[in-house]
C-alpha cells in the first residue's frame, strides 16, 4: 500500500522545485496560476528567494502546493499512486488534489486564498508557536488547560508521542516554556512563524476562509484521504469541506493520523513524502513507523526515479 504524505510550511527552501521548473511545463503552470493568484511573479521568489520573501505566508502556501503537487504529478506518470493520501496541515490542501476531491489548479487558488487571510490575521495579533520535545505530554497538556486561560496557549500539533507544538500570545507561551523548564518536562524551542496558527486566534481568518471555499468544488476522493482535525477517513465532500476549514483554528492531529496508517499496518508498505524536506518521515520514525516500512523522500526528479524503480509502481 502507498501512502503520499504532503508537508506545510516549515518545510521550504529558496529553490525548491528547480529542475521542475527547467523540464516541466504543467508546472511551471501552476507557479504561473499562483502568481496570477497572489499579483506577484513567484518564480524568482521559489528559485532565489531572499529568504524574508518566500516565508511571506501568502506566497509560501500556493508555491509549496506547486512544488508538491509538481512531483506529485511526475510520480504518477511514473505508475506510482496513492492508496491513502494525507498533508500536514497546508498540506491537506495538496492531499486534496492529490486525491481528486478539488483540481490541482483549485488547489493552488485555495492555497492562495487561505495564504492571503492567515497572514492579515496574523498581523493583528501578537502570537507564535513553540515547539516542545517531552515524556510528560500529559502533565503538559493538563497544566496547560488549567494554567493558561483565554487561549492564551493552545495545543497546535500533536506530532508524536515526544512533539508537540503550542501556539498563542507572546506571555502564554513564555509562561509555558518557564513552567516546562522549572520541572524538567522536556525542551521548547519557538519557531519562526508569522502568526499563531491553529489556535482560536485565527477564528476571523476561519470565518473568512470558510466563504472564500465556496466558489469551489469539491468531489469524493478517489483514494483513502485522513484529515487532520478529524484523524479518520473522510469521504463526504461537505465534510471534508468542513473540517478543511477548521483547521484553521483547530489543532492538527498528526499523531492520531499516523495512529490510524498503524491500523492498516498490514497494508502500509512504502510512505512517500512528496516535496521540500524531511519533516514527515522524521515524524513517520517518531510514530512507530520502523524498518519494516520503506520511507522515501520525493523533493527533486531523482527521487520520483528512484521511488519509481522500487517497486511501488502498480
Amino acid at each position: 500500500m502507498n501512502t503520499f504524505l504532503f508537508p506545510g510550511q516549515g518545510s521550504q527552501e529558496v529553490g525548491m522545485g528547480a529542475d521542475l521548473f527547467k523540464s516541466d511545463p504543467a508546472f511551471r503552470a501552476l507557479v504561473e496560476h499562483a502568481s496570477q493568484c497572489v499579483g506577484e511573479n513567484l518564480e524568482p521568489i521559489c528559485l532565489r528567494g531572499p529568504e524574508k520573501t518566500l516565508v511571506r505566508t501568502k506566497f509560501l502556501q500556493p508555491l509549496l502546493v506547486a512544488v508538491s503537487l509538481g512531483y506529485c504529478r511526475r510520480l504518477i506518470e511514473r505508475g506510482v499512486k496513492p492508496d491513502v493520501v494525507l498533508g500536514h496541515s497546508l498540506g491537506e490542501i495538496t492531499a486534496l488534489a492529490a486525491a481528486g476531491v478539488v483540481t490541482f489548479e483549485d488547489a493552488i487558488e485555495i492555497a492562495a486564498r487561505r495564504g492571503d487571510l492567515m497572514e492579515q490575521a496574523s498581523a493583528q495579533v501578537q502570537g507564535g508557536m513553540m515547539a516542545v520535545t517531552t515524556s510528560n505530554r500529559e502533565r503538559i497538556l493538563n497544566w496547560l488547560a488549567k494554567a493558561v486561560p483565554d487561549h492564551g496557549a493552545v495545543l497546535a500539533n500533536d506530532n508524536a508521542p515526544t512533539q508537540i507544538v503550542l501556539s498563542g500570545d507572546r506571555a502564554g507561551l513564555e509562561r509555558c516554556a518557564t513552567f516546562i523548564t522549572r520541572e524538567q518536562l522536556g525542551r521548547c524551542r519557538s519557531l519562526t512563524v508569522a502568526g499563531p496558527w491553529h489556535s482560536p486566534m485565527m477564528k476571523e481568518a476561519r470565518a473568512q476562509f470558510e466563504s472564500a471555499l465556496q466558489p469551489f468544488s469539491f468531489r469524493p476522493p478517489r483514494a483513502v484521504l485522513l484529515l487532520n482535525a478529524s484523524a479518520t477517513r473522510e469521504s463526504d465532500p461537505a465534510r471534508i469541506r468542513s473540517l478543511i476549514v477548521e483547521l484553521i483554528a483547530g489543532p492538527v492531529l498528526w499523531r492520531s493520523c499516523m495512529d490510524r496508517l498503524h491500523e492498516m499496518q498490514a497494508g502500509v508498505t512504502t510512505l512517500f513524502e512528496i516535496g521540500p524536506g524531511r519533516v514527515l518521515s522524521g515524524l513517520a520514525r517518531a510514530n512507530g513507523f520502523g524498518n519494516e516500512t520503506r520511507v522515501c523522500n520525493i523533493n527533486n526528479l531523482r527521487g520520483v526515479e528512484l521511488a519509481a524503480g522500487t517497486g511501488a509502481a502498480r
